[in-house]
């Protein structure tokens, strides 16, 4: 039976930036008071709003945003393309752009990105770019864009050679989460969702990675690999400590000039294993999982952490049902593919590296060697 999540009264969490903060709003059954929640950011009636999707969620919840946003006066119509992995690619802003122009979006109007984290950096970047910058409204609808990737502002596309290489940092106006649209969401997009909200437990809050590890002892063979295994009280929590924590590291550091990369930990071989083995081959989520292990295994080498918190990050990604073996990768082209990461500077590759439960490290001295027996010790 699938869980029941009753409507709430909204909770609601300020990304606190010197200019320009917004609200992230969390609560039950909050879709329907999206019209109310965009006037509430400032925007007239009549204001012209462009609301991207996917096929979907348009299915689900296209309609009923439409109609919110048409109740508080705005002019709103919608755009669906698709938006897996591989549909990411500037030919698909494209196509947004072109909407933008027939719909004659001006510099006061909205776009609303109605979606998981691929149309939320894809609409997010179309409204960087359009007018040199109109506003864009967030409302994601998988957990791994509502705990990470609609909050802070990154957006962008990918390139043949490595994820999210063609991008600008474009703060929303409004995030809207409404855990009410996770009751249609595939078990293995939560699966791939957990896996950001186990990051968060291990890069600064050690009191959401023991809160995870005793949800997943109560019942070890569901673990916390579906919405009903985490239960509804939990993953109210879990948002809300999520949405927190990237808060916080994004008002103290909005444009990753250097704290808010710890917010990539496991994604530089997650974005290895996402373009060396296609995109869309293993889910976001599914790559930092294993990118995580890497990077605990690394830490393991250096003396960073040790063998029994490496076996509790294991265990919780194990009970997210995430995979747990790397695939079989070409070391020159895991080398390579780590030059065209984001974090190099002067040519070194800087790794997230974990030095305790709720703590990490930002190094520089990684070697090559290091990376390739990690990856080798995950594949066996």
């Amino acid at each position: 039976m699938p869980m029941t999540l009753a409507t709430t009264a909204p909770h609601t969490i300020t990304v606190a930036l010197a200019q320009n903060p917004y609200p992230v709003v969390i609560g039950m059954g909050a879709l329907a008071g999206l019209g109310v929640q965009v006037a509430a950011q400032g925007f007239k009636a009549g204001t012209k709003v462009l609301v991207v999707t996917n096929p979907v969620v348009h299915d689900h919840y296209g309609d009923a945003a439409l109609a919110s946003l048409r109740a508080a006066g705005f002019d709103a119509n919608e755009l669906v393309i698709e938006a897996g992995e591989d549909q990411k690619t500037p030919a698909t802003v494209g196509l947004i752009h072109d909407a933008a122009f027939a719909r004659r979006l001006e510099r006061g109007s909205l776009i609303v990105a109605l979606g998981g984290g691929v149309v939320g950096d894809m609409a997010g970047f179309a409204a960087a770019t359009w007018l040199r910058g109109i506003a864009v409204v967030q409302v994601p609808t998988t957990l791994l864009a509502m705990v990470d990737a609609a909050i802070g502002g990154k957006t962008g596309v990918n390139h043949p050679g490595g994820k999210n290489l063609i991008g600008a940092f474009h703060q929303p106006r409004l995030v809207l989460i409404d855990p009410t649209v996770l009751a249609t969401l595939p078990e293995r997009e939560f699966r791939a969702g957990m896996a950001e909200v186990i990051k968060y437990g291990v890069i600064n809050d050690a009191p959401l990675f023991a809160e995870l590890e005793t949800a997943a002892a109560q019942d070890p063979e569901a673990g916390l690999a579906s919405m009903e295994a985490v239960g509804p009280a939990l993953l109210q929590s879990l948002l809300r400590r999520s949405a927190e924590s990237k808060a916080q590291v994004v008002v103290a550091d909005e444009r990753e000039g250097g704290l808010r990369a710890i917010l990539n930990y496991g994604h530089t071989i997650g974005h290895v294993i996402e373009t060396l083995c296609g995109y869309g081959t293993y889910l976001h989520g599914e790559a930092v999982g294993l990118g995580m292990l890497a990077a605990g295994e690394i830490a393991c080498a250096m003396g960073l952490w040790d063998a029994d918190e490496q076996r509790r990050q294991r265990a919780l990604v194990r009970a997210a049902a995430l995979p747990l073996q790397m695939p079989a990768l070409e070391p020159a082209a895991v080398l390579a593919c780590l030059q065209g990461d984001k974090k190099v500077r002067n040519g070194t590759v800087r790794f997230v590296l974990p030095s305790a439960i709720g703590a990490v490290e930002l190094r520089g001295d990684v070697t090559g060697d290091q990376v390739l027996a990690a990856c080798l010790h995950l594949s066996g």
